[in-house]
């Protein structure tokens, strides 16, 4: 089938949250005593929902609080970070948008993230002038790695999952597109090389090269 779409990730593919997020939650858990390391939050909790990073914090390190407290706290935290911040474009995104849609192309955000997360992305750059939807945690009952929010995007789309090419930066979220039949390809970032790209249909070096490699797609399907 022609590429009608292409469904974007947030943390770490147009914006470059994971250094932030690793910050923040060093900050959460600092109040526990306790000392992640970045290797342990690049391998374990890039790319993952909050509540399932709590998850394993809580279990990692022992810590005496509920999971769904600790999640709090790091959306607490996060909100009033965002609250006066925004979160850095990727290099690239804001070319790989234009380029896109001048190639006719439907774009949406596809993330495991929190509404308030992804909302001062889509507001800070006024991005809801070019995203026909926005899919994020809390519009679904299982986050990534589970496909549910691929499967919701597909279905406000009204396309199949072969219309579709997700981006995303993370073993994670590439799992979840995988689930949903949605090809991906990946843009590792510096928390995310060392993870497990199998089901990857390209492993590209940035946003740049992913243009390219549309753009190359485009010309084969015409």
């Amino acid at each position: 089938m022609k590429l009608r779409a292409v469904l974007f990730d947030h943390d770490g593919t147009l914006v470059d949250s994971e250094p932030i997020h690793y910050q923040l939650w060093t900050q959460v858990l600092d109040r526990y005593g306790v000392t992640m390391s970045e290797e342990v939050f690049n391998s374990v909790c890039a790319g993952m929902p909050t509540l399932a990073n709590a998850i394993d914090l809580v279990k990692r390190y022992d810590l005496p609080v509920q999971s769904e407290n600790l999640a709090e706290e790091k959306h607490t935290i996060t909100k009033e970070f965002l609250a006066e911040n925004a979160y850095p474009l990727m290099p690239g995104v804001q070319e790989a948008i234009q380029a896109l849609l001048e190639q006719g192309l439907t774009l949406a955000i596809v993330t495991g993230a929190n509404q308030h997360s992804v909302g001062a992305t889509v507001r800070t750059y006024s991005f809801d002038r070019h995203f026909a939807c926005v899919i994020s945690a809390d519009d679904v009952e299982k986050s990534k790695p589970a496909p549910d929010c691929y499967l919701l995007a597909l279905e406000k789309l009204g396309l199949h999952p072969e219309e579709c090419l997700a981006i995303e930066d993370t073993e994670h979220g590439l799992k979840a597109a995988a689930q949903a039949g949605i090809p991906c390809v990946v843009l590792p970032t510096e928390q995310s090389g060392s993870h497990n790209f199998e089901f990857a249909e390209a492993v590209l070096g940035g946003m740049t090269d992913a243009i390219h490699y549309i753009r190359d797609r485009l010309t084969l399907e015409n």
